[in-house]
């Protein structure tokens, strides 16, 4: 007697737990529909603007906060790190952009030491052969800071 009261109950456990993993495995409504749903609206709907102009423009406003300076200075090293070659001795005239977005940089009353140190070796790595327009565009930028 005792014997078939275990495996009755035993049976009986089984029943009951093959019912509750049906039930794990069964949806309750269209909630794959509702998250994909939520996936879409997720996606972001700002514009990033590459352009170099517009890079430098976000660094020479002043308003600018830390963050968004960040932000400019990578997708400029990011998307426009390479500067022409040298034209014999003398630099390359649209290298005067990349020396004019670092002076704004070093200027800047909201960039965090560790940006443009960042983007100061990035910049020197990419373009070795500007080293000392580099270096000397960022120590103006420096320089002409107010204490």
């Amino acid at each position: 007697m005792e014997l078939t009261l275990l495996i009755k109950s035993i049976m009986g456990l089984v029943v009951l737990l093959l019912f509750l993993v049906f039930f794990l495995y069964i949806p309750f409504g269209n909630t794959t529909k509702k998250i994909k749903k939520q996936k879409v609206k997720q996606e972001p709907t700002q514009k990033i603007d590459f352009n170099l102009e517009h890079l430098r423009a976000i660094v020479k406003n002043k308003t600018s906060t830390a963050s968004e300076l960040k932000d400019a200075l990578e997708l400029v090293i990011k998307y426009h790190g390479t500067m022409h070659k040298k034209l014999g001795l003398r630099p390359h005239p649209e290298s005067d952009i990349y020396m004019d977005i670092l002076f704004k940089a070093a200027r800047h009353p909201n960039i965090e030491k560790d940006t443009i140190v960042k983007f100061n070796s990035e910049l020197e790595k990419l373009n070795p052969e500007y080293k000392k327009e580099i270096n000397d565009a960022l120590m103006r930028g420096l320089n002409s800071r107010g204490l």
